[in-house]
């Protein structure tokens, strides 16, 4: 990776961080929960989103939170959804390998599909 394209992802995860720090997580559908519109879909871990900021869908930015006991973001998910015809990206604070992979999965489904994308700290420029 070019230095310039480090410093930008290295700036992208920081601005990322800045809204985190900055926002009050709000976890309104727990583990185990049923989507309001969709109750056949159950949401595998706590779901949530991040107060006073937006999204495509005119919410706040979403949050997936796993069972690690640090809230540290090292990944998101992208997702399009052909349905409400928008693009969107996740959060994952706390996430195992196993769990950022529980959050990919809901988001792979007949309407919609998403995209990983993990910090690589270590190649981050300083």
């Amino acid at each position: 990776m070019q230095k310039s394209n480090a410093i930008k992802t290295k700036d992208f995860w920081q601005k990322l961080e800045h809204l985190l720090v900055t926002s009050n997580i709000i976890l309104d559908r727990p583990k185990g929960s049923k989507h309001p519109h969709f109750p056949e879909v159950v949401y595998p871990l706590d779901y949530g989103y991040l107060e006073n900021t937006s999204a495509a869908d005119g919410g706040g930015i979403d949050i997936w939170r796993g069972s690690l006991p640090e809230s540290v973001l090292d990944a998101i998910i992208c997702t399009v959804d052909v349905r409400k015809r928008d693009t969107e990206i996740k959060l994952l604070l706390g996430c195992t390998d196993a769990e950022k992979e529980l959050a990919l999965k809901f988001h792979n489904n007949p309407f919609m599909a998403g995209m990983l994308i993990s910090r690589a700290v270590a190649k981050e420029v300083t």
